[in-house]
């Protein structure tokens, strides 16, 4: 009982402490922002389907369509060095990389996806850009096809109804919008 108490105490100080804390958060609105995504051709039957989920999140909330760039590149290892690129011509507010890694019987999927992240990684932090991970790691192609938004029937229970998942491109966009949004009201 005692720790009960404690602990709603402390829960009512953060309540009071919280209306007093200036919060910054990224806003879901693209209007007037640059757009620059590097997706992978391996896996593109996945890949295409990222890039079109990201495109279409970027444009219904309010992107324009001459201001999203795609840039094509092999694999998922070539996507850091396309994304550096990007990021250096100051053209872009946000970046996001899509791709798909799909592990086999050889240790090239860690070393593919490890520095395809570290890379990705790199890119945000050294050029103060966001850049929004939309790569995914998968073990076998069903869990990508799934990610991907491309299964029909890909519907999950959530306690209370059956909805659809959101595609991993929907994810990387809605992401890369945030972040851009946070990094302009963090920059006035």
């Amino acid at each position: 009982m005692f720790l009960l108490k404690k602990f709603l105490m402390k829960e009512e100080l953060r309540g009071v402490m919280a209306e007093r804390v200036n919060t910054v958060e990224g806003e879901l609105n693209a209007r007037g922002l640059r757009f620059g995504v590097v997706a992978s051709k391996f896996n593109d039957f996945i890949v295409n389907r990222l890039v079109g989920a990201a495109i279409d999140t970027l444009i219904k909330k309010g992107a324009d369509v001459g201001d999203i760039e795609v840039v094509r590149v092999p694999g998922a290892f070539e996507i850091p060095l396309a994304l550096k690129k990007l990021a250096s011509s100051k053209r872009y507010d946000a970046l996001i990389a899509l791709g798909c890694v799909i592990r086999g019987d050889t240790p090239h999927f860690e070393f593919v996806a490890g520095e395809a992240a570290r890379g990705v990684s790199e890119v945000s932090l050294t050029h103060e850009i966001p850049v929004s991970f939309g790569i995914l790691t998968v073990d076998v192609m069903q869990q990508g096809i799934e990610r991907a938004g491309t299964k029909a029937d890909n519907y999950v229970f959530d306690g209370e109804e059956y909805k659809k998942p959101r595609d991993k491109g929907v994810d990387a966009a809605v992401s890369a919008i945030e972040m851009a949004t946070l990094l302009r009201q963090l920059e006035h």
